[in-house]
């Protein structure tokens, strides 16, 4: 996985360096505490300890203990250098702020083809491996488990294999070779992960379930046979592409058994149902779909793996391109927090240790503070316990109208319900709320004391309070059905006048006249979240993409129907005729 899209953020002071974590440590002994009784809070003010990390014998136990990980995205895989697509250098205390939020292990990726010689003996550039071993020793001297692969060179070199079976082979061997040598005497708190979502090109599906069984066999043979403490080291086999399916991990099932390993770990990441990790294809709510789609991942992980004592490293998840602090939101924030919640659960029960994918999203490396603190808290509530949810994060209110009662579905998810609060003032039951079953009614009377003078947007904010977890958040929003007005602009530049009117924008449809699927996405009408269409809130407008206008066939209309999370729909037309754009509301 990776993201290069995204400038660096800005610099802004840094807290003090990572030497102020053992002499946090040494105070803690002699006061007679553990280290790890040293927790910061989530914006990552506070000073972690340091710790020893001791590795249990058991593969299972070992990686039971790596729960909670984080990945090091965009960073030492940047290509072609650390600093290349927008993150900092690593510093130590990067690691002193990643441990004292809860995380146990780190995920390193490295991309190893700029740094090392392209033809026979491939030879890593050694300033490249002093870097790495640095970055390494950081995380292990901070008591966290780190694993570490080969990245993008999956895709770079090594998908070249079945035209150029004896070179690649010959290099991947070579790039293990010196890894196993480098770090053949370091812990066995430190894993090795063969290859990042290995693809092929141009094979069938026998060719490459054979490649990467000999990438992984291979593997396996030259780090075991390097010594060391590389002896027992745990090591971390993937499915193809680190795909989580049935047939994918039954081959990878069948590679672990053949090597009779009791120190071999299964790995493989997920992103969700991709309708909605993207938005496309009507994907804008986490609905059963979704739902069953993570259900039916953890589950085949479980009883592929886990079931038989093979650990799972679940080494990548999260939603793709999202958060993005630079886009508008392509997930609804509400939603994305039901994933999040639900990857934890599932994770737990199926007995699958998590390695959150953080391109730079997720931690700020310049500040070493969370981007978004409610955000984390959500994830890191999911690490030990459930949190209520509801069917959405907002109550639309129109303005045009009366106001009325607005019912709500919550999704308890094994909690009990406490009640309402907006702030500190606990709303009354049977006045404000009347509850049935699961159906939470906000009355006409409550609501037109929250909406007050009725302005657009967020009026109130409430609270869901459940018996444990984190409260779900309701927003009570005034709104009326968005207005959009007539435009011209080219296929390169052109977006539709828009007054939102306190509503938010889902999904875009775009047909032709004969009913066929316009823009280029074209297997479904709904057309993917800032790849073909985006809001701009501040501006006023829906900006229509180039690449969705010039997808379009020249001169034939395309009706466009708005999804707003209101429920509202808005029609549009749009035509591309040499270059120019014309939109009319309809």
């Amino acid at each position: 996985m990776r993201d290069t899209r995204h400038p660096a953020p800005p610099r802004d002071r840094r807290r003090a360096p990572g030497r102020l974590a053992a002499l946090l440590t040494a105070m803690l002994v002699v006061l007679g505490l553990s280290a790890a009784t040293a927790v910061a809070a989530p914006d990552g003010t506070a000073e972690p300890a340091s710790t020893t990390v001791s590795v249990p014998a058991r593969a299972m136990d070992a990686v039971a203990a790596m729960q909670p990980s984080w990945n090091l995205g965009n960073t030492l895989d940047a290509i072609p250098d650390e600093t290349s697509w927008g993150n900092p250098k690593v510093t130590e205390d990067l690691f002193d702020t990643i441990r004292a939020q809860g995380f146990r292990s780190v995920r390193i990726p490295v991309t190893w083809t700029d740094h090392q010689s392209a033809t026979a003996p491939y030879t890593i550039d050694a300033t490249f491996m002093s870097r790495v071993r640095q970055v390494v020793d950081w995380a292990l001297a901070d008591g966290l488990y780190v694993v570490l692969n080969v990245h993008h060179d999956s895709w770079q070199w090594i998908s070249k294999m079945p035209a150029d079976h004896d070179n690649v082979l010959a290099r991947f061997d070579a790039t293990w070779t010196q890894v196993s040598s480098e770090f053949r005497d370091e812990p066995r708190g430190l894993l090795f992960e063969s290859v990042n979502e290995p693809v092929f090109d141009n094979a069938t599906d026998t060719q490459k379930a054979q490649l990467l069984n000999e990438l992984n066999t291979s593997f396996h043979t030259i780090v075991r046979s390097s010594g060391g403490g590389n002896a027992n080291r745990l090591l971390v086999l993937p499915t193809l592409g680190c795909t989580p399916s049935q047939s994918l991990m039954d081959d990878l099932s069948a590679t672990i058994g053949a090597l009779h390993d009791s120190n071999l770990v299964a790995t493989v990441h997920y992103y969700g149902w991709y309708p909605f990790s993207v938005n496309v294809a009507g994907g804008t709510l986490y609905d059963d779909t979704a739902q069953k789609d993570l259900t039916d991942a953890f589950a085949r992980m479980h009883d592929t793996f886990v079931a038989r004592n093979i650990p799972v490293y679940l080494g990548e998840y999260g939603l793709l391109s999202w958060p993005d602090f630079y886009h508008p939101d392509r997930v609804e924030r509400g939603e994305a927090l039901k994933y999040f919640e639900h990857v934890g659960y599932a994770a737990r029960a199926a007995g699958v240790t998590t390695a959150l994918w953080d391109p730079f999203a997720f931690l700020n490396r310049e500040t070493l503070r969370w981007r978004d603190p409610a955000l984390f808290a959500w994830i890191r509530s999911s690490w030990t316990t459930r949190s209520g949810t509801a069917s959405f994060d907002r109550v639309y209110v129109p303005k045009a109208s009366p106001i009325t009662a607005k019912t709500l579905t919550l999704n308890p998810n094994g909690t009990t319900f406490r009640g309402l609060w907006q702030g500190t003032r606990q709303l009354v039951a049977g006045q404000d709320y009347t509850l049935s079953g699961s159906r939470l009614t906000l009355t006409a009377r409550a609501l037109t004391r929250l909406t007050g003078d009725r302005a657009y947007g967020v009026n109130a904010t409430l609270q869901a309070r459940f018996s444990r977890g984190l409260p779900w958040q309701i927003d009570v929003v005034t709104h009326d059905t968005p207005v959009l007005s007539d435009a011209t602009g080219t296929a390169d530049s052109f977006a539709v006048p828009t007054r939102y009117r306190g509503d938010a924008l889902a999904t875009m449809e775009a047909r032709y006249a004969d009913g066929g699927n316009a823009g280029q996405t074209g297997w479904t009408p709904y057309q993917e979240f800032n790849q073909a269409f985006s809001p701009d809130y501040p501006g006023g407008t829906i900006v229509l993409t180039p690449a969705f206008l010039n997808a379009l066939r020249d001169g034939e209309p395309v009706t466009l129907t708005f999804h707003f999370y209101s429920g509202a729909t808005v029609t549009y037309h749009v035509t591309r005729s040499q270059g120019s754009v014309t939109g009319t509301a309809a």
